[in-house]
């Protein structure tokens, strides 16, 4: 049995549905731990999208510095990829200045992406293949990609989920080349990883995320996020853009457009906004050694938890 040590960087991450509190519960213990906080969510990467993606405020970037914040135009597509590339050079930096690293936000897609490495495998790369499934994918959509996996490797398409489009593509790559199954083969491992991980979750009960959801919708809109949505547009930005399909940004161009239909945008919201917090809590339910606390808790307390647990792994 190897007892070697562990002498990976330790990061804390924190995780959960849009609304459930999990950047409050960072900032307590980035405060305590002489922390930074690594923005892992797909929308704040944006620059000039701030209301629409609840962005930490100016205040909170003065109390704990913030990496990962508006380092993509609005106009330009990012990648999963891309993410992680940028996102390991800004753990680097935090690592190197001596403070923790902590991971904040809901796209699971970035947190699973970190913790596996996202070329897994040791089956050589074939391009032709990759990009007969990625014009699959732009033509009939991820999920239709994830089908032919279904047929060719079903028990590695059970483990990926559809919108993990690049590993989907590097299973049925690994398949094509080698004859074998994916799921046959050696699968991706946190230690693979160039880190270790504390992971925290914050979960609520259904009905009570949904009314803060809500909540957190009549603020966005009382704040300007229409305005903030017709800004991008006068800019140039595209409505068919990979930004602007964001939540509360798609919903509210016809209403920019013409005037009208604001309220049916609001509820529109709302309610796609609830769908997207239900898959967020069934993403990070499959993600393995999160250790989940129930919100509405006193804040404090919690984070105080949590910081008992990185000091006894760090």
């Amino acid at each position: 049995m190897d007892n070697k040590p562990d002498n990976r960087p330790l990061l804390a991450a924190f995780v959960g549905p849009t609304a459930s509190g999990k950047s409050t519960l960072a900032m307590e213990v980035a405060e305590a731990l002489n922390g930074t906080v690594v923005c892992m969510d797909a929308m704040q990467v944006y620059r000039g999208m701030d209301i629409g993606t609840a962005k930490p405020s100016r205040e909170d970037q003065a109390r704990v510095p913030h990496r990962m914040l508006d380092v993509a135009a609005p106009d330009e597509p990012y990648s999963v990829a891309a993410y992680v590339k940028d996102a390991r050079g800004s753990i680097g930096e935090v690592l190197s200045q001596g403070r923790l690293p902590l991971l904040t936000g809901g796209t699971g897609l970035y947190l699973r992406a970190l913790r596996q490495p996202l070329t897994f495998g040791h089956t050589p790369g074939d391009e032709a293949i990759r990009a007969h499934w990625q014009r699959l994918a732009e033509a009939e959509g991820a999920q239709a990609v994830h089908g032919k996996l279904l047929e060719a490797d079903p028990v590695s398409a059970r483990r990926l989920h559809p919108n993990d489009l690049r590993r989907v593509i590097r299973a049925l790559e690994v398949f094509e080349l080698t004859g074998r199954p994916f799921s046959a083969q050696e699968m991706p491992g946190e230690d693979e990883s160039p880190y270790r991980f504390a992971l925290f979750g914050v979960s609520w009960e259904r009905e009570i995320l949904y009314a803060r959801i809500d909540q957190r919708v009549d603020r966005m809109l009382e704040a300007g996020l229409a305005e903030e949505v017709r800004m991008l547009l006068a800019s140039g930005v595209s409505p068919d853009s990979q930004a602007m399909q964001g939540l509360g940004y798609k919903e509210l161009v016809p209403f920019i457009r013409s005037g009208a239909g604001f309220k049916e945008a609001m509820e529109t919201i709302k309610r796609r906004t609830r769908n997207y917090a239900k898959r967020q809590m069934t993403w990070f339910n499959r993600e393995p050694d999160i250790h989940w606390f129930t919100g509405g808790e006193d804040a404090t307390g919690l984070a105080n938890q949590a910081i008992s647990i990185i000091k006894e792994i760090q």
